[in-house]
């Protein structure tokens, strides 16, 4: 498998999407806890998504339940509050709905943005908690 650079929406290099001790198995096309891409990922797994209780609702009105504990090819499934690695295109359907989830920006591709505003993106970053 060959993969694209590891570039983020804001043009520095892709953080993780998750760490391996908190997701089993490790999400994203590659399993590797990131949204890294390549030309064998047709659905663009590319966005770094914080799961809400909304999304996983509205995905599965849209015929996508990926609320169980685990997935036909053993990906792990979203729980809420959980960062997830995400298709791009319903996540973008999701954002045209007003019911987009959180992202992380630093973990989202850069290849998001060929379906997902930067501008919808940015509306949606998980602001980090404050610095005390």
């Amino acid at each position: 498998m060959s993969r694209e650079d590891d570039l983020n929406v804001v043009g520095g290099d892709l953080l993780p999407c998750s760490e391996p001790e908190s997701t089993r198995p490790v999400t994203g096309f590659y399993r590797d806890g990131c949204c890294a891409t390549g030309p064998e990922d047709v659905g663009s797994h590319t966005v770094c998504s914080i799961m809400t209780a909304d999304f996983l609702e509205f995905q599965q009105a849209h015929g996508q339940r990926l609320s169980n504990a685990a997935g036909p090819n053993g990906a792990s499934r979203a729980r809420t509050g959980r960062p997830v690695v995400r298709v791009r295109q319903p996540v973008a359907r999701a954002y045209d709905a007003g019911r987009a989830p959180a992202v992380v920006l630093g973990a989202t591709h850069a290849r998001a943005l060929e379906i997902v505003p930067i501008e919808a993106l940015i509306a949606h970053a998980l602001q980090p908690e404050p610095a005390e």
